[in-house]
């Protein structure tokens, strides 16, 4: 988990500006922050919204288990926050965790879920009377930026997703609008052909490439559940959904330059063959004939 975390971190450096030391904290993270980080993925966070949560984007998760499953042993503490003043805060206090990624992640309950934020710098706000710390004071010029750029103060950047605009990840909505029946029943036909195709395929085995035979298409019921978002499947169209990442490749000038290299002294020749012996070998139907150079010993008993 920690691995992929780390990997999703890096592919978010592709595109956008932070700030630095973002990869040497991804590389030392923790397994508590890599198991937040991986469940707002399951919630169906894709590379962009990563990019948000980094900067200090304020989400919203229409799932309460969060709340308690965020709830680390000996490392996360009550902390105090003007978020969601609506909730009782005597029954769900919000909770803080410290982290090299993170630096600090701060959650709490909503009325249908669970909320997340995390902050550049860690406060000590929170039950029982504490002297205040160089990182409140800090943490209170945070929220004087906040106040003039009307954005979130993140361990990486500044994001406009406040409170007031929030992140929704997996909401849970009323209502659903199903569609057409003509559509459904046109798409539905044109996904069991092509998984039709795909298992002759795999059963004649009449392809050009080896992957479907490593690979096997899918069995489904029903092919449009693929298509649909629901609990577990994300949004329907994966990870990088969105996502600005790309795959860079580095031009191999060398490999290039020999290959297009007009020197005949340079390439490589068969050497001359000196007393040789003409062998034929039958490879089914067909007949390769062939030279083998006899060694010295051979020579000489021949």
């Amino acid at each position: 988990m920690r691995t992929r975390v780390r990997l999703l971190v890096q592919l978010t450096t592709r595109h956008g500006r932070y700030r630095r030391g973002l990869v040497h904290a991804a590389n030392s993270l923790t397994p508590n922050e890599a198991a937040v980080l991986a469940d707002l993925e399951t919630h169906g966070m894709d590379v962009n919204q990563l990019r948000d949560v980094l900067y200090g984007g304020h989400v919203l998760v229409d799932d309460p288990e969060l709340y308690e499953r965020w709830r680390f042993p000996n490392v996360t503490r009550e902390r105090l926050s003007s978020h969601h003043r609506s909730v009782d805060k005597q029954s769900y206090p919000d909770l803080g965790m410290h982290g090299p990624l993170v630096r600090e992640k701060l959650h709490g309950r909503t009325a249908t879920g669970t909320w997340m934020q995390l902050e550049k710098t860690p406060a000590a706000f929170g039950a029982g009377h504490r002297l205040p710390t160089w990182n409140d004071v800090l943490h209170l010029v945070d929220f004087v930026i906040y106040r003039v750029t009307k954005q979130n103060v993140g361990p990486w950047g500044l994001s406009a997703v406040t409170e007031r605009r929030p992140m929704y990840l997996s909401p849970q909505l009323m209502t659903t609008v199903p569609l057409p029946h003509g559509t459904a029943q046109k798409l539905t036909s044109t996904l069991a052909r092509l998984d039709a195709e795909d298992q002759l395929v795999n059963t004649t085995g009449h392809s050009h490439s080896d992957l479907v035979h490593r690979f096997l298409g899918p069995l489904r019921k029903n092919p449009l559940v693929e298509l649909a978002p629901g609990l577990g499947r994300g949004r329907g169209r994966g990870l990088f959904s969105n996502s600005q990442v790309w795959v860079t490749e580095s031009a191999a000038s060398t490999a290039s330059q020999l290959l297009s290299d007009d020197r005949r002294s340079e390439r490589w020749t068969l050497p001359d063959v000196v007393n040789a012996r003409p062998i034929e070998i039958n490879v089914g139907a067909r007949r390769v004939r062939m030279a083998a150079r006899l060694p010295a010993e051979a020579r000489k008993e021949s």
